[in-house]
């Protein structure tokens, strides 16, 4: 039996790729196996090639696998463009309608089944892919009334004899391969699962979740790939706890409603990607200026401009940090897996009120929409910050104002929400004096652009640096953010196994830097190597400029929209000492 097993399912989108995958994950996870998933799809609504990976384990898992077991082709597309992934021995489930071949090279078994002739017979060929499922389930032996429990999970609400024909479509593709196959493979037997309870969930999920525990009640966004699904998460379960999601017209809207709901006091958060944090940027130094809480979370995608929107990269670390005009304070935090997702942006909500700035949530398209098991999460490790809210004004003199921009020894003002008695201020974009009236005093300008910029000094969130560094002076330290550690720990496994010493840092605090917590480990290490997916290695540059040892970084990047493998972070580390 074996502990671990990749499966994949290619074919043309709109073809039940996705609903497949939903269901065969699900049946998984509720056998307890612990599950990573990846999806490559195209930027149309329908047509063009998708295939959907899931990595299934009985240990916990943090990244996609160099290899595939099992593939279910719709197409010869699929088979044409994936085999190479197959191991050898490995399995092809093609529907016989295609009259699929291996290709040449490829030592596979293949399972020609009538997928979509089966689905025919029970009144539409729009089954397949339940047939498809119960074939390649059936090969590895599990039990067939989990997999039946999760298709009722999924077409439930359809009705019952809905529920029914899919179910005897899955019998269908389960008892042709079997009789084709002569029973389940039994190198291809799993391992028994813990069959302890796990969330299964996309990180975009998980963002709308800890938004929801957060406090926010308010979205305002407009859709965009791969940040839509938080949004959509939101519309289903806001208005549950007395919020809303507003669709605005573009994200110019989404950012400045966001901004107007926080001034009110309503916790607000909007969400894109790299294109549409472009058109936030002049709103973002409206929230420094006004030193307004804003959250915003950036799901980083291809670029520039639409370039691959729906493939894997890493290269809005720059905008992020310095893309507004001027100079303010703002924060940006990189979640790096599903429970960072949740905790993370509880804690954006927290810092954006406490230090009255916008605060940046960083993921990247395989953190957000990659689905992967997670732990259940811990409500008991929640706290609410509302920071220097004040709701009793001392009484002011007749027409004296309140000081919303007051000068403090922490640089955090004291703030109120409109119609608070006491507590009548300016707000504007300009330069303003202590009351928010505009002035344009050079005196004064200094003490508010002090005042601003001193609010982060120091600052350094829980776990800013997440790592793993056992050896005091390892031949290689791996440095990474965002979805990349567990393919990081993969490779390092490797590594390990040919007497390389190596440690590894996740960085998931951005900006401001943490040159501190991090110069340690730098210096400890013979060889450092910074992995990122973008071009220019913008992570990589961010620590040169803020700790150094630019003779001792090298960059290990990869941009051609896929995330990291581990054979190719082995492979490029080996050859990089």
């Amino acid at each position: 039996m074996i502990s671990q097993l990749s499966w994949k399912i290619g074919g043309q989108q709109g073809e039940g790729v996705e609903s497949t995958d939903r269901i065969f994950s699900t049946a998984l996870n509720r056998l307890g196996y612990y599950l990573y998933g990846y999806r490559h799809f195209s930027s149309r609504i329908k047509g063009g090639h998708t295939n959907n990976k899931i990595r299934i384990s009985t240990e916990p898992i943090r990244a996609i696998s160099d290899d595939l077991d099992i593939l279910v082709a719709f197409d010869q597309e699929s088979i044409d463009l994936n085999a190479g992934e197959l191991r050898m021995g490995g399995v092809i489930v093609a529907d016989a309608k295609f009259n699929p071949v291996v290709p040449e090279g490829i030592d596979a078994r293949l399972f020609p089944v009538p997928i979509t002739k089966l689905a025919e017979e029970l009144g539409t060929s729009l089954m397949k892919n339940m047939v498809a499922s119960g074939a390649s389930w059936a090969l590895l032996g599990l039990p067939l009334d989990v997999f039946n429990g999760a298709v009722e999970e999924e077409f439930g609400r359809k009705g019952r004899a809905i529920v029914d024909k899919n179910i005897e479509a899955v019998k269908l593709g389960s008892d042709y391969v079997l009789d084709l196959a002569g029973g389940p493979l039994d190198d291809f037997k799993l391992q028994q699962a813990d069959g302890k309870q796990k969330l299964f969930m996309i990180g975009n999920e998980a963002i709308g979740l800890g938004a929801i525990v957060a406090g926010c009640r308010l979205m305002s966004a407009y859709p965009i790939t791969p940040a839509s699904e938080i949004m959509e998460y939101l519309i289903k379960k806001l208005p549950k706890f007395g919020g809303t999601v507003v669709q605005t017209e573009d994200e110019i809207a989404a950012v400045t409603m966001a901004i107007g709901a926080n001034y009110a006091g309503v916790r607000t958060m909007t969400a894109s990607a790299g294109p549409g944090l472009s058109l936030m940027m002049e709103a973002i130094g409206l929230a420094g200026m006004t030193e307004t809480p804003l959250v915003i979370v950036d799901t980083q995608r291809g670029g520039p401009s639409t370039g691959l929107p729906t493939k894997q990269e890493q290269s809005d670390l720059l905008a992020m940090v310095y893309g507004t005009h001027g100079e303010i304070p703002k924060v940006v935090i990189a979640p790096a897996s599903i429970e960072d997702c949740f905790y993370d942006t509880i804690e954006a909500f927290n810092l954006a009120d406490q230090y009255q700035v916008p605060v940046i949530v960083m993921t990247d398209l395989q953190l957000s929409l990659g689905k992967q098991s997670c732990e259940p999460l811990d409500y008991n490790r929640i706290q609410i910050n509302r920071g220097k809210l004040v709701q009793d004004v001392p009484e002011l003199e007749d027409k004296e104002l309140f000081k919303r921009y007051a000068v403090t020894e922490d640089g955090v003002s004291p703030r109120v929400l409109p119609g608070e008695k006491g507590g009548l201020h300016h707000v504007t974009g300009v330069e303003h004096d202590e009351t928010g009236r505009p002035s344009e005093n050079a005196n004064n300008r200094r003490r508010m652009m002090d005042k601003r910029l001193s609010k982060l000094n120091g600052l350094y969130i829980r776990e800013g640096l997440r790592t793993d560094a056992p050896h005091v002076s390892p031949d290689l330290l791996i440095i990474g953010m965002g979805s990349t550690g567990g393919t990081i720990d993969a490779a390092r496994e490797r590594l390990n196994n040919d007497g390389v010493t190596s440690n590894h840092i996740t960085v998931r605090q951005i900006h401001p830097f943490p040159s501190e917590q991090l110069k340690p480990y730098i210096n400890a290490a013979k060889q450092v190597v910074v992995m990122e997916n973008n071009a220019t290695g913008q992570l990589a540059g961010q620590i040169k400029m803020h700790v150094g040892y630019g003779d001792k970084i090298k960059s290990l990047l990869k941009y051609d929209g896929n995330p990291f493998l581990p054979q190719e972070v082995y492979q490029a580390c080996k050859e990089l000492i």
